[in-house]
């Protein structure tokens, strides 16, 4: 048997990868090491969706190679080749062939190198998993998606879109509430469409969800505002329940119809317009992140100029900003690139004006009075979530999994302070 050491980076479902892949360490009888010097055996989770990210990886696989290493998660899958380049005795496991993770551990520790990267094991529900936060399940829903951007790696690393079955992912949710979850995130490559391919769709699923039994949360993760319009109002009547966070991640990229066409993004600026318009006005205080690229190589000064106005029209709470970098094996990568100047100047545009409507947004917070579930440690800081899924941070010593009545007394750009009343 053998100390494993096990680290993940980029979106939630990599971490819930990440989190059945030591759930299966433990079970087939090895332990955890407490760092990668200690281990006998290193997993790194890996992302691939930016060159900055990618950038990172490829560190951390060098730093990683001096002993025996499995790269698992989306990189081996899209860019096999790049992981080989850094460490060519590296075993690779893909994001949906988990179910070999034991197996490739056996060969790797015996200094054979192992591939699994076929879709060997979609369905991941029911899988053991040791969390990353005691109080947060993070249940997958589906694997892949059913998008085609010309900017993306992920349908290169996780295929067509499978759906898991609502049963199934109900029996998840309660597995992980009772084992202590306070909290639970329904996460996927894209939620817009969950269930189309098995006759559901993502309204159903949250239903479901809500309607056990148990005191918890749910945070409903990205969708693609591609498929608002065909889930709209069944999303709007199921975030009626309490136990559903009152946040909605929906990425637009562009304020640019011509961009988005470009993109093969499937939606419209006006798509996510709507969708902003209509959840914030039936919910009070309604929290809406989206993501935002720059420099998309067919990007004109007026296609910028029209994702500033929707940005100012909508006033997002959360904008994930990238720069727009050129991602092996996708469309985008063959057109001509944008000067990183002009990227650059772009993107510090932007910067500037997310933070500062970040800010304003989080200040309309101020005198609120209102539960918080306290959800998440950091660097020695445990911070909560009100309904709308804003960060609350207080003074007073909390625990993880704690619901307190907090006031809101003053407001940063990134979240809310606040004083315990009860």
């Amino acid at each position: 048997m053998a100390k494993i050491w096990v680290e993940a980076y980029g979106c939630s479902a990599s971490f819930a990868d990440s989190e059945m892949i030591t759930g299966l360490v433990v079970n087939g009888g090895h332990t955890l090491a407490q760092n990668p010097s200690d281990a006998d055996l290193n997993v790194v989770v890996t992302c691939s969706v930016k060159d900055a990210t990618a950038n990172k990886m490829i560190h951390r696989i060098k730093r990683l190679k001096n002993k025996p290493l499995v790269v698992a998660g989306c990189l081996p899958k899209a860019e096999m080749g790049t992981v080989e380049k850094f460490s060519p005795n590296a075993s690779l496991l893909g994001p949906n062939s988990i179910g070999k993770t034991l197996e490739i551990i056996e060969f790797t520790l015996k200094g054979q190198k192992k591939i699994e990267l076929e879709d060997s094991d979609i369905s991941k529900v029911g899988l053991p998993k040791v969390r990353l936060n005691p109080a947060v399940g993070i249940v997958e829903i589906a694997s892949g998606c059913m998008s085609e951007c010309t900017f993306c790696q992920t349908k290169l690393s996780k295929g067509e879109l499978q759906s898991f079955r609502i049963g199934d992912i109900v029996r998840q949710v309660r597995q992980e509430i009772n084992d202590g979850c306070s909290e639970v995130w329904l996460t996927s490559t894209d939620n817009g469409c969950y269930g189309f391919d098995i006759g559901t769709d993502l309204p159903t699923l949250v239903d479901a969800v809500s309607e056990i039994e148990q005191d918890f949360m749910i945070r409903v993760g990205m969708m693609n505002p591609m498929y608002m319009p065909r889930i709209r109002n069944g999303l709007l009547e199921s975030f009626e329940s309490p136990k559903v966070f009152k946040f909605l991640h929906i990425p637009v990229q562009s304020g640019s119809n011509r961009v988005l066409k470009e993109m093969k993004r499937g939606h419209t600026a006006e798509v996510f317009r709507k969708s902003s318009e209509l959840f914030r006005k039936k919910f009070e205080k309604f929290t809406i992140s989206t993501d935002i690229i720059v420099g998309f190589p067919t990007e004109t000064e007026d296609d910028f100029e029209q994702t500033l106005d929707l940005i100012g029209e909508t006033r997002p709470d959360i904008i994930n900003l990238s720069r727009y970098s050129a991602r092996p094996g996708t469309k985008a990568s063959l057109m001509e690139q944008i000067p990183v100047s002009e990227v650059m100047r772009r993107s510090k545009i932007v910067f500037d004006m997310a933070n500062r409507i970040s800010h304003e947004r989080n200040q309309e917070w101020i005198g609120w009075e209102g539960e918080v579930l306290f959800d998440e440690s950091s660097d020695g800081t445990i911070k909560g979530r009100n309904y709308a899924y804003k960060p609350v941070m207080v003074n007073s010593k909390v625990s993880i999994g704690q619901r307190s009545k907090v006031r809101i007394t003053d407001a940063a750009k990134h979240g809310l302070y606040g004083q315990i009343t009860s």
